[in-house]
């Protein structure tokens, strides 16, 4: 949707272009503030829920991950049977799901349900955040789309700075299934928002679900959703642990873990916000950019675990690993050819490979005794990975490049 498609669309939103953009991102973002509060807000509430279902902390951890499956599953199997819907119809229809899987995580009465409840409700995430990105790209100028993806994202980077921490809070002074609550009805927030502002796009053609499948014959889309699952589990593997880090390790107060998820957020702000700046900038070399300050953060945080100040300053650091986000998403516009809306969903969904991959492998290093700071260390090679599979990435790029420009001498 481009500025004119806007004012031609004064009958539905009768406003200057600028204000009706603002308005469509803003209605986006409150989406991906439900979303990023959703998903998070369990690494707060990890000993709660932990005490009241009775299990292990690791297995609260488990729950994160069934969550990131449903993202796995549900992104590229949306995105295609949702190829031929309206952008604006498929965005309420998603969001509706996700409010529909939040309160079922809610009223959930037992640890096995809570686990299906989950999946449920992360079906939806990577589809929705990969469809409102190709909305907001559609708002600016080919130059600007990485700015234009992040503030989308912002509403999911403030989530972690102000909704994970209230929701974290509201958990433990009632019941962590009323922050689920809240969740719902920030998704329903969101539903009326995108039925008020964004305008159902005449010029948009619907996509056919087959031109979608083309973009997994490109290696460079493969490239790149290997290195969002890879080199992006070292952030989910410190911070799905850091409530019991900071009890365990750093032995403060439980209410000192709102702060640290406050100072995770404030990183993720400045990462999200960093990581598209960097790509307009850099291009695609931000993303190796990243994936090496990622690796040096993750390497200190287990010294920084061990006194309080030091601890909030690794929590924004880890924070600020977000900025890998924006230009990877940007990446997989620019090598995706016409299976945008799958190429973008599936990059939400590569991230939350990263999201089950990280709790798990820092769970199977907590179980085997070598101690919650051992996140760090786990983390820190699976950004590495992320880096060899930047660098195999650049190299089939300049291999394809180079073949391109013998053939065009000949």
């Amino acid at each position: 949707m481009s500025n004119s498609s806007l004012e031609s669309s004064s009958a539905v939103t009768p406003l200057p272009a600028r204000v009706a953009s603002w308005l469509i991102l803003l209605a986006l973002a409150v989406g991906g503030f439900a979303i990023g509060t959703g998903e998070f807000v369990i690494m707060g509430l990890m000993p709660d829920m932990a005490l009241d279902l009775q299990v292990s902390e690791p297995q609260v951890g488990h729950v994160i991950s069934a969550y990131a499956v449903g993202v796995m599953v549900g992104a590229p199997i949306l995105a295609v049977f949702g190829a031929r819907l309206r952008r604006r119809h498929l965005l309420l229809l998603l969001m509706l799901f996700f409010a529909f899987g939040n309160l079922a995580s809610a009223l959930a009465p037992d640890y096995h349900s809570l686990m299906l409840a989950r999946f449920v409700a992360g079906l939806p995430h990577g589809a929705y955040f990969g469809v409102a990105a190709l909305v907001a790209a559609s708002l600016v100028a080919p130059h600007k789309r990485a700015a234009a993806v992040s503030q989308v994202m912002l509403g999911l980077t403030v989530a972690i700075l102000v909704g994970n921490p209230l929701a974290t809070l509201l958990g433990q002074s009632i019941s962590w299934r009323y922050a689920f609550v809240a969740v719902a009805v920030m998704a329903l927030l969101t539903v009326v928002m995108i039925a008020l502002f964004l305008p159902l796009d005449a010029q948009h053609k619907p996509s056919n679900p087959l031109t979608e499948l083309q973009a997994f014959r490109r290696p460079q889309v493969w490239f790149a959703l290997g290195i969002g699952a890879i080199g992006f589990a070292g952030m989910f593997c410190v911070f799905s642990y850091l409530a019991m880090t900071l009890l365990d390790v750093t032995r403060v107060e439980r209410s000192m873990v709102p702060l640290a998820m406050a100072a995770f957020g404030v990183g993720a702000i400045i990462g999200n916000l960093a990581g598209g700046w960097l790509f307009e900038k850099l291009q695609f070399k931000a993303v190796g950019v990243v994936l090496v300050w990622s690796t040096l953060v993750l390497l200190l945080f287990p010294l920084a675990a061990q006194a309080l100040w030091s601890i909030l300053l690794a929590s924004v650091a880890v924070g600020t690993m977000v900025a890998l986000s924006p230009p990877l998403q940007t990446r997989l516009m620019d090598v995706a050819a016409d299976a945008q809306t799958l190429a973008a969903s599936a990059h939400h969904a590569a991230f939350n490979i990263a999201n089950a991959l990280g709790p798990w492998l820092g769970g199977m290093a907590i179980v085997a005794g070598f101690g919650w700071t051992s996140t760090g260390y786990v983390g820190a090679a699976t950004a590495l990975g992320g880096l060899l599979l930047y660098a195999l990435a650049l190299r089939h790029e300049r291999r394809g490049r180079s073949s391109r420009d013998a053939e065009q001498g000949r």
